[in-house]
């Protein structure tokens, strides 16, 4: 099996119980989310949903096809990841004893993440970037103790001048 991630963005109404109407559909077939997230557009009658989900072409289709089966999903179609915007955002609080401070601070301007919260005790630091960037400096601060972590989840937009919107056709590969 050719098991991939696959970005799928969908445009749906702005309403109450989409939401649970979109993930009931996942759930019923089976399907995984690996990443959702859901926040309104430029037009306060719509969301967009950023979906991450694995597995082959015939998943991903199956996806596809039953989304745009929804009344509430006025467009959807997958994102080429070479084609895409991609980002997330990460808040994460690590024990910070005064001889470590340093250390973290250096991992962070390594990052590019930017501390938020200090307490005598710890530091919340916000990290914005690709997926990989995410895991990447979670995984340097795995060497200290990681006390808390949120993430938002991916989000992603078409490059150059594509845009999946409403007026588009119902369902279409982006």
């Amino acid at each position: 099996m050719n098991e991939k991630r696959h970005i799928i963005s969908a445009l749906v109404t702005n309403e109450s119980g989409v939401l649970t109407r979109v993930s009931g559909l996942f759930a019923r077939r089976c399907f995984n989310i690996d990443s959702l997230a859901v926040c309104a557009t430029e037009d306060p009658e719509f969301s967009r949903m950023t979906i991450a989900v694995r597995g082959d072409e015939n998943v991903l289709k199956q996806i596809v096809l039953q989304l745009g089966k929804l009344p509430d999903c006025k467009m959807t179609g997958e994102l080429d990841e070479t084609q895409a915007v991609m980002r997330e955002l990460l808040l994460i609080k690590v024990k910070a004893a005064a001889a470590e401070r340093a250390d973290i601070e250096t991992v962070c301007r390594t990052y590019e993440a930017k501390i938020v919260d200090l307490s005598p005790a710890s530091i919340v630091m916000e990290l914005t970037g690709k997926p990989a960037k995410i895991d990447g400096f979670i995984e340097v601060l795995r060497a200290y103790e990681i006390l808390e972590l949120s993430r938002t989840g991916l989000t992603a937009l078409e490059r150059g001048s594509g845009i999946l919107n409403h007026e588009s056709n119902k369902t279409e590969t982006v």
